[in-house]
């Protein structure tokens, strides 16, 4: 098959360019065999493949600077699937597509680099049309009486499009397309790229493993749920592991063996949304159902709402909770978590944060710097003092030394630190929870730069 495409192209006699050869193409397509494609996606991509070669060979058709094979694929994704971002969509090293006009799109690298995307939308039709594709996929709707969309494409996959009147008819659409989690990062990972330290890494995934509550924070980027994916991938396998996400799965915890066996113990649940609120599934339902299920580990994956307060109880009740929120330091983390409970509940903020400082006595600040790296720049721990008053103390940070811009880029410096130990009730927590006496004086050797 293959060997007869390429023919076409040694004796492509007109070359056109690609705007005329999709519009000719999609003519044929849809006069001749629409009523002939198939439901399985590999048949129809079989099919509608064949049928453009056969007209570019009738036809003698071609466009300079392109083979057989790769203008029948632009032509097939162009037609049937999302034309230039497909690439983007699939790609293993793609964490966001920000299109901010049809003839502006900006493409983030998993390293950090943002780069404007090699091509772009033909014109502010083009991108609507394709935008309007991808939403339709997830039964999302984009016109004049929903110009703002925000959803999901897939599990891993998060949408949000302005388009007219929310943005200027001649810009097209503006989205941004967030591609969660694409590649999971392993301990050596983290530590090869600097974003936290062995000794940082070992303290947090042991923590968890010996029930204590703890929070990642951090803004969009950051970096908070991969670290965290991380983090529950550490829990031994017979130890239940119960998730919670909003919306669209991003976890992907089940391990099996050579043999198909799932070998750990994982329970990955989303909400469902619905207008009817008997059949609305939000977050907050979900941790009254993680309680009755005997969970050793529960994750939330965002606590942006009344399921704060659920979070917090469940993490009082003895269970371990790990969980995300959005804010700008430690400290700050536990001032948003009032916040969030008091969307709902009318409780004082004095009570609201004694409970959940109580509830996660540990977090973690982790932060995207100008430079494009991830670190941790802090993991603190909220001490419950014998009169009940609260001290906050830094356990580990980075330290920033140096902020310099070599050849117009901006490089950074620093050094990570060990600041202070965990107190004295902690250690006493973590030795009942089962944590054997040498690995916590592990954790209490010195407090010096690392």
């Amino acid at each position: 098959m293959s060997r007869n495409i390429g023919l076409f192209y040694n004796i492509a006699k007109h070359k056109k360019e690609f705007s005329e050869v999709l519009k000719e193409v999609q003519e044929y397509l849809t006069s001749k065999y629409a009523t002939m494609i198939v439901n399985n996606e590999a048949e129809q991509k079989q099919q509608i493949t064949a049928y453009i070669a056969k007209y570019l060979t009738d036809y003698s058709l071609g466009v300079e600077g392109m083979n057989s094979e790769v203008l029948i694929e632009r032509l097939y994704s162009e037609m049937a699937e999302f034309s230039f971002l497909t690439g983007y969509l699939f790609a293993t090293n793609i964490e966001e597509i920000n299109i901010n006009s049809w003839r502006d799109v900006k493409i983030t690298y998993s390293d950090g680099r943002v780069l404007p995307s090699s091509e772009k939308f033909n014109s502010p039709e083009h991108a609507v049309d394709v935008v309007r594709r991808l939403l339709h996929k997830s039964g999302m709707i984009l016109d004049h009486s929903q110009p703002g969309v925000v959803g999901h494409l897939s599990n891993k996959i998060r949408i949000t499009v302005l388009g007219n009147p929310i943005t200027d008819h001649d810009k097209g659409v503006a989205a941004s397309i967030r591609i969660v989690n694409p590649q999971k990062l392993a301990r050596e990972d983290f530590i090869r790229n600097h974003t936290a330290t062995e000794q940082m890494l070992d303290f947090l995934s042991d923590c968890l493993r010996y029930g204590l509550s703890m929070c990642v924070t951090g803004s969009t980027g950051s970096g908070k749920t991969t670290l965290m994916s991380w983090l529950l991938s550490t829990v031994p396998e017979d130890k239940r592991v119960f998730t919670i996400e909003n919306g669209c799965r991003e976890f992907d915890l089940v391990k099996a063996d050579e043999y198909g066996h799932i070998v750990n113990n994982v329970v990955h649940t989303v909400t469902r949304y619905s207008d009817d609120p008997k059949q609305n599934i939000d977050q907050e339902k979900l941790l009254e159902y993680a309680l009755t299920c005997n969970p050793d580990v529960i994750c939330v994956g965002e606590m942006k709402s009344a399921e704060a307060f659920a979070a917090q109880e469940a993490a009082r009740t003895g269970h371990a909770v790990i969980t995300t929120t959005h804010a700008n330091s430690c400290t700050a983390t536990y001032h948003r978590m009032v916040t969030l409970c008091t969307q709902k509940y009318d409780i004082n903020d004095k009570t609201l944060y004694n409970l959940v400082t109580e509830a996660f006595p540990i977090v973690l600040f982790v932060k995207k710097l100008e430079d494009n790296t991830r670190k941790v720049m802090e993991i603190t721990e909220c001490e419950i003092c014998e009169d009940g008053t609260r001290r906050i103390h830094t356990l580990f940070r980075y330290h920033i030394t140096e902020n310099t811009v070599v050849n117009g880029k901006m490089q950074i410096k620093g050094e990570y630190q060990k600041v202070e130990n965990i107190s004295q009730s902690l250690q006493k927590r973590l030795l009942e929870n089962g944590m054997p006496v040498r690995l916590l004086e592990r954790f209490l050797e010195g407090v010096d730069a690392l």
